[in-house]
């Protein structure tokens, strides 16, 4: 199949190799540019964990010299292994979303030891810091990302849509998918969507794309990597 990437440029190439490995063929193009506020003096004295919903959390740990050695609670599998790679030892999976982080704090933490460091983009899905403090955690929700939207779809998109060259289209999350949405319908390609199948990371990014009249709109049963590339089966004509 022929399968439109519009993950983040940092994460885009993961999935490409992923995918050609499954035998698609891969066009790339990130809906969102990932920039990060550089220059934020952390200070870890109270903090007893880090708190990561996204790979970019990750990375903005790293990027502004959080302590390897306090834990990391992950939101998923993905951002979890790529803690590990950045060097923090005591990674801890949520293998799921947000209300699974939450339940992995209240299962693996104590609010009497410190507080909980939550390293935030500009905007985020769900309340967690709301869940924890409901269960008497101190929250520090910290902007240290933001996503800034595309202005328009790549030129080797836009020709690859009106060749009839997509198959299948893969959405990560809500805002990008609502981002996608946009963009198509500003580029006057709505038409061509009628052919792909899209597939998305979970019910709120498939709601996102509601307007565009893809052939498929599928939503992956757990929001996990895996889970969103098995989709594709279900898109073969």
């Amino acid at each position: 199949m022929r399968v439109l990437v519009t993950r983040p440029e940092a994460d885009a190439a993961e999935t490409e190799t992923l995918l050609r490995a499954m035998g698609h063929e891969v066009l790339i193009d990130p809906v969102l540019d990932i920039r990060f506020h550089d220059g934020f003096q952390l200070d870890a004295t109270d903090v007893q964990a880090w708190l990561a919903t996204s790979r970019n959390g990750v990375r903005a740990l790293a990027r502004c010299g959080a302590d390897r050695r306090l834990p990391l609670l992950a939101v998923g599998g993905s951002t979890a292994e790529l803690a590990r790679q950045a060097g923090f030892g005591d990674v801890r999976d949520a293998d799921g979303d947000v209300d699974d982080l939450a339940r992995l704090a209240n299962a693996t933490l104590d609010p009497a030891d410190g507080a909980l460091f939550h390293a935030a983009g500009s905007e985020v899905a769900g309340d967690l810091a709301g869940r924890l403090r409901a269960s008497g955690y101190t929250v520090q929700r910290q902007v240290l990302y933001e996503a800034v939207m595309a202005r328009q779809l790549r030129p080797s998109t836009l020709g690859a849509l009106h060749a009839g060259a997509v198959d299948a289209a893969l959405f990560y999350s809500p805002r990008s998918a609502a981002g996608f949405a946009d963009l198509i319908a500003a580029s006057g390609t709505l038409d061509e969507c009628r052919a792909i199948a899209a597939c998305c990371m979970s019910e709120r990014a498939a709601a996102a794309l509601k307007g565009v009249p893809f052939r498929l709109v599928l939503p992956a049963p757990r929001p996990k990597q895996s889970a969103l590339l098995a989709l594709l089966e279900q898109c073969v004509l």
